[in-house]
């Protein structure tokens, strides 16, 4: 999503690669470029105008080290404001009572039933018995969305059909929650093509009627500063608690999501992305200016491994990498793992430095597909010894994959390069010089 603006800001800041020291021309000159790439971004104005006046006040007044060149020191700086445009640091959500309620908003189409889903099912995985309220009275297929992703992620879903009183249904879930166990509830509400006094008294209603622990806002990164407006509408009524961007996958500028945080002093809470259940990422404002300026996420990256690590794969594997038995059943169920972590490209991007390579690079998630099918159409014999595979047999997994016989010699090259690599790792290791690698 803020592919653009990252772009910008690194053509922004080679005005400074090169200069040997900081002048009040040579930090004029970046920064204005800092300013239009936050403008075309879609950045509100006057938030524009101060975050780049603060970063020449900060640059102008900063000396610079030996080890440190200007562009470098403009990068810190940059860095730093973004953060605390977004934030600075990741803000608490804490859902807690008996139960607890946790109330979302939005527009209509902004994804608040999708993203109800979501954390309902984050909080699930959280350990929480967890209830959706269903309380959309207007879209004829909101309540049956709910339904059909509750199903999907084995959460229970309350709604009255036929009920058009949208605090009753609330204050009935409510009810059906403590006689049930559910220590937490999520309502969805309903949404409107735009903001009208008819919902935000509804609304309002609801919020009185349940007095949740977390409201918050879902907006659309993608609808641009009308999202900021609707945010400062939403929250002058509901003074709502937190801000969720959805679509944060879509092709756009992003300057919306910058510009929320300051315009209603509201904290971002989460972000989500696609329309898969575990598409959803706390919002850590740090993270998001490193990938923006092309650092990475390291964390980040660490966290999505984590979890769909499995214990027991990783042991298994680790003893026949010890023993030098890594064979294609293996290289498949590492590249399942991968996939589980989310958009291949995305990834990439958290890797420091990887991040202004993969900008212009095509990379399809459907990357891995033909390697699948060719190791999906071997016997489990030429997995477990692909040694055995000769010029007809190529043939045969390739017909049988709907690749080319080419594609097959690819895929085992490699194969055989990655346990030559891993022999190689393994004589270090028994040397002592990387005992602890497979740890």
């Amino acid at each position: 999503m803020f592919e653009n603006l990252s772009n910008r800001l690194d053509q922004a800041m080679k005005t400074l690669k090169g200069q040997g020291r900081i002048t009040e021309i040579n930090v004029a000159n970046t920064v204005k470029e800092i300013r239009r790439a936050l403008l075309e971004a879609d950045v509100n104005y006057r938030i524009a105008k101060d975050i780049t006046n603060e970063i020449k006040e900060e640059a102008l007044g900063q000396k610079v080290l030996t080890a440190v060149s200007p562009g470098q020191l403009l990068i810190k700086i940059v860095n730093d404001k973004l953060c605390e445009l977004m934030g600075g640091s990741a803000a608490p959500f804490n859902p807690k009572g008996n139960p607890g309620v946790v109330l979302i908003a939005g527009l209509q189409g902004s994804g608040k039933t999708t993203f109800t889903s979501k954390i309902s099912n984050l909080l699930k995985k959280q350990g929480n018995q967890v209830l959706m309220a269903a309380c959309d009275i207007y879209r004829p297929a909101a309540i049956d969305q709910l339904k059909t992703l509750g199903e999907q992620i084995g959460v229970e879903v309350y709604a009255e059909p036929e009920n058009k009183n949208a605090v009753e249904i609330a204050q009935n879930a409510l009810k059906h929650a403590k006689a049930n166990g559910k220590n937490i509830v999520i309502v969805d509400t309903a949404g409107r093509l735009a903001v009208d006094e008819q919902m935000m008294e509804e609304i309002t209603k609801v919020k009185a009627a349940l007095n949740p622990q977390e409201t918050l806002f879902v907006v659309d990164s993608m609808t641009g500063q009308d999202a900021v407006n609707t945010a400062q509408a939403f929250n002058e009524k509901l003074d709502f608690d937190g801000v969720v961007l959805t679509k944060l996958d879509g092709d756009t500028r992003g300057g919306a999501a910058l510009s929320i945080r300051s315009v209603v002093s509201k904290p971002i809470k989460f972000i989500s992305t696609g329309e898969k259940a575990d598409t959803i990422d706390t919002f850590y404002p740090e993270r998001m200016a490193n990938r923006i300026l092309g650092m990475g996420d390291v964390v980040s990256l660490v966290e999505k491994a984590q979890e769909v690590f499995d214990e027991q794969e990783a042991k298994r594997l680790n003893k026949k990498l010890r023993k030098n038995q890594f064979d294609l059943n293996d290289m498949l169920s590492q590249i399942q793992q991968i996939k589980k972590m989310g958009n291949l490209k995305d990834l990439m991007g958290m890797i420091p430095g990887m991040g202004k390579m993969v900008k212009d690079a095509d990379i399809d998630d459907d990357s891995f597909k033909p390697i699948e099918a060719i190791i999906f159409s071997m016997t489990p014999k030429e997995r477990e010894s692909p040694t055995i595979i000769d010029a007809k047999r190529k043939k045969r997994i390739a017909n049988g994959s709907g690749t080319s016989v080419q594609q097959v010699n690819n895929l085992l090259k490699q194969y055989e390069e990655m346990k030559k690599m891993i022999k190689k790792v393994n004589k270090m290791s028994g040397k002592g010089q990387l005992r602890n690698l497979f740890g």
